[in-house]
């Protein structure tokens, strides 16, 4: 055998190797994306649980805060009212 026989056997046997490699690494890479979409659909919808239980918390968040400006708002008016009448007890004396 003389190199122009041997070297294009051996340029097909690498070849082939390196097909069989390639789509042994296309296989597994085809594994992991899909085990990557699970992981990624599983986290979207714990986020969507997560978003619904946040807006909950807004809400009540919300609420309280205005519960809160609307004592706060009758407490001022009344300490108001109480200063404006000693007020004007103090200009009639």
């Amino acid at each position: 055998m003389d190199a122009g026989v041997l070297l294009p056997i051996i340029i097909y046997i690498l070849l082939s190797v390196l097909i069989v490699f390639l789509i042994i690494l296309c296989i597994r890479l085809i594994k992991t994306i899909d085990k990557m979409n699970i992981i990624l659909d599983d986290v979207g919808r714990k986020l969507v649980k997560l978003d619904g239980l946040v807006n909950l918390i807004d809400k009540t968040t919300d609420f309280a805060s205005s519960i809160n400006d609307k004592i706060v708002s009758k407490v001022s008016g009344i300490v108001y009212k109480f200063f404006k009448k000693r007020k004007e007890k103090n200009k009639d004396e």
